[in-house]
């Protein structure tokens, strides 16, 4: 599942709409929907986020959280590493071969880690 199709289904089982009930005032097929959810079907299209944002009638802060979740809910990941170093490379490797087989706790820390050297990389000044 992605991020965007645990929040989707967070967000329907909230209000108590079904899949189908869904998929048809969105103009997509239960199948479809359910794919997306389950994170089958790639990171939707831009038209389609906004048309789950009105068929929910979100607001600012829960309508730019489902815009972000989408942005990171691509089941399948291409690493471009040209022209990094060694380390990066042999670093994206060994993390696509080895997901797998990670506990959701393991995940769960090195995405805190990332996320923690991200914030701070984003304070540090510029030269």
């Amino acid at each position: 599942m992605t991020p965007f199709g645990q929040k989707l289904r967070a967000m329907r089982a909230e209000r108590g709409i079904t899949l189908k009930d869904m998929a048809l005032a969105i103009g997509v097929s239960p199948a479809y929907l359910s794919a997306l959810e389950h994170g089958h079907r790639g990171a939707p299209a831009w038209y389609l986020v906004q048309r789950i944002i009105t068929f929910f009638n979100v607001i600012w802060d829960e309508a730019e959280e489902i815009e972000r979740v989408a942005q990171i809910s691509h089941p399948r990941i291409v690493v471009d590493t040209a022209g990094l170093g060694p380390e990066a490379t042999e670093f994206a490797n060994k993390f696509a071969r080895q997901i797998g087989s990670l506990s959701e706790g393991d995940v769960r820390a090195l995405l805190s880690l990332l996320n923690e050297r991200l914030a701070l990389a984003a304070k540090r000044p510029r030269s």
